[in-house]
C-alpha cells in the first residue's frame, strides 16, 4: 500500500447501557468532528458499535477519551494501520439496535451468549470432528473470504439468519459450534439466540476475523480470501501464512477479489468483477442493468447511445433486446 499509514482505522463496539442515545450521538458527533476523525458510529441504548479513521494522534485522542469514559473504560479497539480516511464523512446515529436482529425476544450478551474461543482456541476448534463452523455474515462478505469450510448462510441480511438456521437445524444440532463474524458483535448476539434455541455446545470467535488475522501465534491461518470490511477500503488481508482466492468473477467465473456495485442505483447490487469486465459489461449485472437510463457507468463514462450499442453488441444483446 502507498503512503507512510500515517492513518489508523479503529473498529469497536461495547454492549453498555447508554441512557439517552439520541443526545450521545450528537454530543458524540461533535467530539468526533472536532477531533477530525472520519467514520460511522451506531448509538443505542444496549451500547455503542463503530469504525472511524483518523491520523494517529487523533485515533489516540479519541481512545483516550473512550477510556475515560467509565462505561467505555475496558472497550476493545481493533487497529489497522492506512495511508489516509476510510471514510468521506463521519456519522453518528441513534439506532434501536447495534445490529440489526429484530428478534421476537431481543438477546442480552451480558445474560446469554456463547463461549468465547481465543484465535488459538478457534483455529483448533476448526479442526475437530463434529465441529460446524457457521459464517454469521452476509452472503457477499463470505463469498470475498470465509474460514475454509465454514457454512455459508444463504442470506442478504443479518436478520435472516435465525429463519436459515431453523430452516438446517437438523444439520446443526448435535455438533460443537463455531460461528465468526468481521469484529464480532453480530456473534454476541447471534451465539446467544443459539444458546436460546436449543444448541448446547456454542462457541465464538472472541474479536471476530480482524483479531485472529492479527494473532501472532495463528496469523490468520486457514483463512481462504480476504475480508469483507464497511469502509472505502472493502477489504482486509487476513490469513499472512499463505493467501488463497476464493472469490470468483460474477461474469466469467475466474478468480477474483474487486467489488463493485451494479451501475443500476435502483439494483445496486454488490458483485465480484474485474476492471475489464466492469468496461465490458458496463457495470450491470443484468441486461435490465446494463441498458437503465440511470446507469451510472453509462453516465460516468459519457457513453453515447451508438456506444453502449457496440459494447451491448460485443456481448450477444442490443439496446433493443429483452433479457
Amino acid at each position: 500500500m502507498e503512503g507512510n499509514m500515517e492513518y489508523e482505522v479503529l473498529l469497536y463496539y461495547h454492549y453498555v447501557h447508554i441512557e439517552d442515545p439520541e443526545g450521545y450521538a450528537a454530543e458524540h458527533l461533535k467530539f468526533c468532528k472536532d477531533l477530525g476523525l472520519k467514520g460511522r458510529i451506531l448509538v443505542a441504548h444496549e451500547g455503542i458499535n463503530g469504525t472511524v479513521s483518523g491520523t494517529k494522534e487523533q485515533t489516540k485522542a479519541y481512545m483516550d477519551m473512550m477510556h475515560g469514559d467509565s462505561r467505555f473504560a475496558d472497550m476493545v479497539f481493533k487497529i489497522d494501520a492506512h495511508n489516509g480516511h476510510a471514510f468521506k464523512k463521519m456519522h453518528v446515529r441513534p439506532r434501536k439496535e447495534l445490529v440489526t436482529f429484530r428478534l421476537e425476544n431481543d438477546i442480552d450478551p451480558h445474560e446469554v451468549t456463547g463461549n468465547y474461543l481465543s484465535p488459538k482456541e478457534f483455529y483448533e476448534a476448526m479442526q475437530e470432528e463434529d465441529t460446524v463452523v457457521i459464517d454469521a455474515r452476509n452472503d457477499y462478505e463470505y463469498d470475498l473470504g470465509h474460514f475454509r469450510g465454514a457454512v455459508r448462510p444463504d442470506i442478504k441480511t443479518f436478520r435472516e439468519l435465525p429463519n436459515w438456521i431453523r430452516k438446517h437445524k437438523d444439520e446443526f444440532k448435535d455438533k460443537k459450534i463455531l460461528t465468526y463474524c468481521t469484529g464480532g458483535i453480530r456473534c454476541e448476539k447471534f451465539s446467544g439466540w443459539l444458546k436460546e434455541e436449543g444448541f448446547e455446545d456454542v462457541n465464538q470467535l472472541h474479536g471476530g476475523i480482524v483479531t485472529y488475522g492479527k494473532d501472532p501465534e495463528v496469523q490468520g491461518e486457514l483463512w481462504d480470501g480476504k475480508c469483507y470490511v464497511f469502509d472505502e477500503r472493502i477489504s482486509v488481508p487476513i490469513n499472512r501464512k499463505e493467501h488463497v482466492v476464493v472469490g470468483v468473477d460474477y461474469f466469467d467465473g475466474e478468480p477474483c477479489e474487486r467489488y463493485v456495485n451494479c451501475a443500476n442505483p435502483e439494483c445496486n447490487k454488490q458483485i465480484l468483477c474485474s476492471e475489464e469486465n466492469e468496461h465490458k459489461y458496463l457495470r450491470g449485472c443484468t441486461h435490465e442493468c446494463r441498458v437503465s437510463a440511470r446507469n451510472l457507468y453509462v453516465k460516468e463514462h459519457e457513453l453515447s447511445e451508438a456506444e453502449v450499442e457496440t459494447r451491448l453488441e460485443a456481448i450477444g444483446e442490443s439496446l433493443k433486446m429483452k433479457a
